[in-house]
């Protein structure tokens, strides 16, 4: 074989293949002695249960019984903070004339009566002025004006509360021929003793109203505003 040097065209790249190589120094006439092949013994392996579907929704199952068992029964959340009653604006007194910014009634003057414990105004129309009976409402919809009606010496009854606003539990008809067709919606009557609970307010307030003239057509009147009044400059 020729020298290692005059093999190379530069150094470190061969002049000859990796084919030439092998056959100049016909490594393939040596006859390579054959080593027994040593044989490992292999264990023999258990046979595999074949998994089945009942196998995995035990498994699952299983894994979902550990995480849902509690050992602390889990309690309500307490609030901690204390359900105030709405404090009353200082310019909302018996007697106070307000006008309505919501509601079915949006526009009339009612008279405010007094509070109630849930923070909502207790007012009346009178209804034989306006034609709105008592009931109750929010102060955040209302604006407080500077006419007054003078209910001095009258005290409201005690029985006007929450509870007497409450409407009774009705029977639906859902889902029936009945509702579909309106075969049952009939108008239902005013309940008698709230009929003669109005009565027995308005006469109050009427006869103070009729005191202070024109004031009883101020409170039939509806509030409105006319183009270019801006309701901030006015004064109520």
């Amino acid at each position: 074989m020729a020298n290692s040097r005059t093999n190379q065209l530069v150094p470190g790249i061969s002049r000859l293949s990796r084919s030439k190589v092998f056959s100049k120094r016909a490594a393939y006439k040596i006859a390579k002695e054959a080593k027994p092949k040593v044989t490992k013994e292999k264990k023999a392996a258990a046979p595999k249960k074949p998994s089945t579907t009942k196998d995995l929704v035990n498994a699952l199952t299983q894994k979902k019984k550990t995480l849902v068992t509690r050992s602390v029964a889990l309690e309500p959340k307490t609030v901690r903070k204390a359900q105030r009653a709405t404090p009353l604006r200082k310019s909302i007194t018996p007697g106070t004339v307000l006008i309505l910014l919501a509601g079915r009634f949006r526009g009339k003057r009612v008279v405010f009566l007094k509070q109630l414990s849930s923070g909502l105004l207790l007012v009346t129309g009178p209804f034989k002025i306006n034609g709105i009976p008592l009931r109750r409402v929010n102060q955040a919809y209302v604006i407080a004006t500077s006419t007054k009606v003078d209910l001095a010496g009258y005290k409201v009854d005690a029985k006007f509360n929450d509870a007497y606003f409450k409407k009774e539990a009705q029977a639906k008809l859902k889902g029936t021929e009945e509702e579909f067709f309106g075969k049952d919606a009939q108008k239902k009557e005013h309940p008698a003793h709230k009929i003669a609970d109005q009565k027995v307010v308005d006469e109050k307030v009427v006869a103070a109203v009729a005191k202070v003239p024109y004031l009883a057509s101020y409170l039939a009147s509806s509030f409105a505003l006319s183009n270019g009044q801006a309701p901030h400059t006015l004064k109520f």
